[in-house]
């Protein structure tokens, strides 16, 4: 464990996308590729790659590169996708729809086992074959069915309640999508999706080029 924490979260930011694209070498048949290889598919410098990998013990054969069917494995394992993540969304508009009709999530591990709202229009509907329950039960529902992940999709001014809610039920991680940065306890693991800030990193970019 005191090993892990010395990795940068960068390091650990580009595992995802290492895994995306090992995935898509395995779809088309290929069975091993060097570093240079692999650097020219993701625009990302052999070195660079080479040193992310080492940091989990390198996985590579000098003069033969990586065997991608165990790269893909091994940072399956990193990343924690051996197992099955428990998921709560919070908030069934347009954004928390988007989510819920996201196939991939069972695919990967991540079971989405409960949808809350406070719109009581919204309350007792299926979604995904998932039936939207009251937001006055979620903590109890968290409690009682060991729910690993809360994904919050509600407004900014109700984002922070919901956070408390989940992070008492002994929620493990926050998955947050409204825009405002939340305050969890350490003992909870918290990732804000601001997708505004995403769009301006883009328009600054665009007026750069300019």
């Amino acid at each position: 464990m005191k090993e892990q924490m010395r990795i940068s979260q960068a390091v650990i930011r580009r595992m995802p996308r290492y895994r995306r694209y090992l995935k898509d070498l395995q779809k088309k048949g290929v069975s091993k590729i060097s570093s240079g290889q692999f650097s020219k598919l993701i625009g990302q410098t052999a070195s660079q790659i080479r040193q992310d990998f080492n940091h989990f013990g390198g996985f590579g054969q000098q003069g033969y590169g990586y065997n991608v069917e165990e790269l893909h494995y091994e940072v399956s394992m990193i990343l924690g996708l051996d197992k099955e993540y428990k998921m709560v969304v919070v908030g069934a508009g347009n954004l928390g729809q988007a989510i819920i009709n996201y196939m991939h999530f069972n695919q990967a591990g991540f079971v989405i086992a409960g949808i809350f709202e406070a719109n009581p229009n919204l309350v007792g509907l299926k979604m995904n074959e998932v039936e939207i329950s009251d937001f006055m039960n979620l903590e109890e529902f968290v409690r009682e069915n060991k729910v690993d992940i809360g994904i919050i999709c509600t407004s900014k001014d109700n984002a922070q309640s919901v956070a408390d809610k989940l992070s008492s039920a002994g929620i493990k991680g926050i998955w947050n999508f409204a825009p405002v940065d939340l305050l969890v306890p350490e003992s909870v693991i918290l990732e804000n999706m601001h997708l505004s800030d995403s769009l301006y990193f883009l328009s600054y970019h665009i007026n750069k080029r300019k």
